[in-house]
């Protein structure tokens, strides 16, 4: 995973991508005294080198009669199966994350199903044959808040280290 050192207007972008990703080009040339193709270029810039991994509207699930969200703990027989269960879990659509994760477990997901009933029916039906030699399922009730990772609160941590680097720098 590469870290990459970002500018000042590129954070800036970052915050206004983050907060609206249907933000205008043009609106941000008088926040910025920044031409709207020079906010544009560095858009691209940030999606080639990954930052920014593109943008897209969110489906509600429930709205669509995906009442059930529920998180699964995989444990696999093979641990060597890994790439080829991860490649399976792929073509669920009712999955929507996949993590390789520490501890006991092999690989923890996310789905989406219509009710309980199909929940079991994905748990029977289309993981356990994947090789599983168990699963350990929590079923979400609610989600009280879901969001990226706030672009403005990370610059004001940012800042606060640079200050104190700076601070023990004069010290010596």
């Amino acid at each position: 995973m590469g870290h990459h050192n970002l500018d000042s207007l590129d954070r800036k972008i970052l915050r206004l991508v983050s907060e609206d990703a249907r933000f205008h080009f043009w609106k941000s040339r008088a926040l910025y005294n920044v031409s709207g193709a020079a906010i544009h270029q560095r858009v691209q810039k940030l999606s080639n080198l990954g930052v920014i991994k593109g943008s897209q509207f969110v489906v509600d699930p429930e709205k669509i009669g995906y009442e059930t969200c529920a998180y699964v703990a995989l444990y696999l027989k093979d641990s060597s199966d890994h790439d080829r269960v991860i490649e399976a879990l792929r073509k669920v659509p009712e999955v929507v994350e996949c993590h390789i994760t520490t501890g006991g477990m092999d690989l923890f997901i996310k789905l989406f199903a219509r009710n309980n009933q199909h929940l079991m029916e994905l748990i029977h039906d289309k993981l356990q044959p994947l090789g599983l030699s168990r699963s350990e399922t929590i079923i979400s009730f609610s989600t009280p808040f879901d969001r990226q990772l706030p672009i403005s609160s990370i610059e004001e941590s940012l800042a606060a280290e640079e200050a104190e680097e700076d601070d023990e720098t004069i010290e010596e």
